[in-house]
C-alpha cells in the first residue's frame, strides 16, 4: 500500500490543480477590461477624426458642425446616429452646408465613418 499512496496521491493533487480558482479581483479586471476597451475605442475614433475629419469640422468649413458643439450636433443627430452616418457616407448638400461622399475619402469604411461621427457628435466620450 506504500508503493501506491504516491500513485493516488498524485492524480488528487493534478485534479485539484485543475479546478477553477474564484479570482477576488476577478470584478476588478472585468471592468479594467472594459475601460481598456472604451478607451481604445475613444482613441481609434478620435485618429479617424483627425486624419480625415479635422481639416472641414475644426474650422467649421462649408458648415461641417464642429465637435463638442453639442447644440448643433443634436439637431443634426434628431433622425438617429444610422441617418447621420448614411448622409456622411453618401454626402450632403442642403441648407446647412456641403459635405462630399465620405469626407472626400472614398477608402472610409462604414464602420470609420460610424466612429468618427460618434465622436465628433459626442456619443463617444474619453473614460
Amino acid at each position: 500500500m506504500k508503493h501506491f499512496t504516491p500513485i493516488l496521491a498524485f492524480p488528487l493533487l493534478f485534479i485539484s490543480s485543475c479546478t477553477p480558482e474564484k479570482n477576488i479581483d476577478s470584478e476588478k479586471t472585468g471592468a479594467s477590461k472594459k475601460e481598456t476597451l472604451a478607451e481604445r475605442k475613444y482613441a481609434e475614433s478620435k485618429a479617424i477624426y483627425g486624419s480625415f475629419c479635422a481639416s472641414c469640422h475644426d474650422s467649421g468649413l462649408a458648415g461641417a458642425p464642429k465637435p463638442g458643439d453639442s447644440a448643433e450636433w443634436d439637431k443634426r443627430m434628431a433622425p438617429g446616429l444610422d441617418a447621420i452616418v448614411k448622409k456622411s457616407i453618401d454626402g450632403y448638400d442642403g441648407k446647412k452646408g456641403t459635405m462630399p461622399p465620405k469626407g472626400g475619402n472614398e477608402n472610409l469604411t462604414e464602420k470609420e465613418v460610424r466612429e468618427a461621427v460618434s465622436y465628433m457628435s459626442g456619443l463617444l466620450k474619453p473614460e
